[in-house]
């Protein structure tokens, strides 16, 4: 999930490397979304920050965060739970 606030917007350059990597992986596998953090009360701990966070879900779980468009440990963290 790309967590963002509505002044930033989604980082639509890290879009790509998902829509890229779901190819590779079968899209069954790799689910993206995008979510506003204004608008959404559990995630009022994401508010006022100036870097993208990812937060990754397995199961319905949270199970990873990433803080920054950074594509390689972006992918790492993907395929390691794929």
């Amino acid at each position: 999930v790309d967590v963002f606030q509505a002044w930033c917007g989604p980082c639509k350059p890290v879009v790509n490397l998902f829509k890229k990597i779901r190819n590779e992986v079968g899209s069954d596998l790799l689910h993206f979304a995008v979510a506003e953090v204004d608008s959404i009360d559990a995630l009022e701990k994401y508010r006022g920050q100036c870097e993208p966070v990812f937060l990754f879900y397995t199961g319905g779980e949270l199970v990873d965060v990433v803080r920054g468009a950074n594509a390689p440990l972006l992918q790492k963290t993907i395929l390691k739970y794929l």
